[in-house]
């Protein structure tokens, strides 16, 4: 009987060290997340499953051009995540005009969309600790140039999507 005991207390440990660890690293290191929506067509597709990287903005803050993974700003939809690209950083200016985006001054080079910006946006300023984020698919994403989404405070930023895993067919490592 003590052979038994043993095997299954050995069981219940290994069990136990199992879910401690995969706990530990969907909370502090990597989790996944799916794609609902068509905002970041045609770099992302509804339906997507992504591996955000939760430890890199742990120690490094986004840049622009990064794929971001957020919570939802509405107070009601707080589970609800939001997957954009960084565009503006704290103290950048940010506005849109002639169908392209500028920031600071300058025309941000931006081989990841598909097609012209419809609409023009005013010149706006990052705040500190916080991001201007947009959709790929501009035209139809809600994004900081809404008022319902605005500036993405860094805290709010849940980790860098960083590998479309799921479908296979379109497995994709972002950098």
């Amino acid at each position: 009987m003590k052979a038994k005991d043993n095997d299954v207390r050995e069981w219940i440990q290994a069990i136990l060290i199992t879910v401690v660890v995969s706990l530990f690293i969907r909370l502090f290191l990597f989790e996944t997340t799916l794609v609902i929506g068509h905002s970041m067509d045609f770099t992302l597709h509804d339906r997507d499953r992504v591996i955000i990287n939760k430890l890199v903005y742990r120690l490094y803050s986004p840049e622009r051009g990064d794929i971001v993974v957020f919570k939802n700003p509405d107070p009601k939809n707080r589970k609800e995540n939001f997957v954009k690209r960084v565009i503006g950083l704290p103290g950048d200016t940010v506005e849109i005009y002639d169908n392209k985006v500028y920031v600071n001054g300058e025309l941000l080079d931006e081989p990841y969309i598909n097609e012209p910006i419809m609409g023009d946006f005013e010149k706006v300023t990052v705040p500190d600790d916080t991001f201007f984020v947009m959709g790929d698919n501009r035209n139809n994403s809600m994004d900081s140039r809404s008022s319902s989404v605005g500036f993405i405070p860094k805290k709010d930023i849940i980790g860098k999507a960083q590998l479309r895993i799921w479908p296979l067919t379109y497995f994709t490592l972002f950098k």
